[in-house]
């Protein structure tokens, strides 16, 4: 059997919901991407152009550090790689995640969670994070689908 990998940036938990269910669906390791500076709820007001996630969102060389790189990317032949949407697309630190390791030859499935928009234009943006693997888009999900159905989901990229 193919090695999986769920990991995942939540700053809220929604999306932390949706990644423990996808990891039981699915039968994956599950890992949490953190940042040494965790984000405040002031940090995540996008309303607020001086808050955190609005000043990184607009440059693009941040890289929030990592809480830990202990991810196990090596033996894992699929990597489900899960966060919010943040304006249209990945956090910064999902650029952090994936320019630590080594994602060559592997296949990368994107999830999100999102109040109201998809995954815009988040394979594009993060596509030269990761050179070498290949990466696809996923799906938005809730946090609330069946373990079942999310491991059918999940199966489909496993076997291709």
């Amino acid at each position: 059997m193919k090695k999986k990998l769920v990991a995942y940036f939540s700053a809220t938990g929604t999306t932390r919901r949706a990644a423990e269910a996808l990891a039981a669906g699915a039968g994956a390791g599950l890992f949490g991407i953190r940042s040494s500076a965790p984000y405040t709820a002031v940090d995540l007001d996008w309303t607020n152009r001086a808050s955190r996630t609005s000043v990184e969102a607009g440059d693009p060389k941040t890289r929030p550090a990592l809480a830990d790189s202990a991810a196990d990317v090596a033996s894992c032949e699929t990597i489900f790689l899960g966060f919010p949407v943040w304006w249209h697309t990945a956090p910064k630190i999902i650029r952090t995640f994936l320019e630590r390791y080594d994602f060559s030859g592997k296949t990368i499935v994107l999830f999100a969670t999102s109040g109201g928009s998809g995954l815009g234009s988040t394979k594009e943006d993060l596509r030269p994070c990761c050179p070498g693997a290949v990466l696809r888009d996923g799906r938005i999900l809730s946090g609330r689908e069946p373990a079942d159905r999310l491991w059918k989901w999940a199966d489909s990229f496993c076997n291709q």
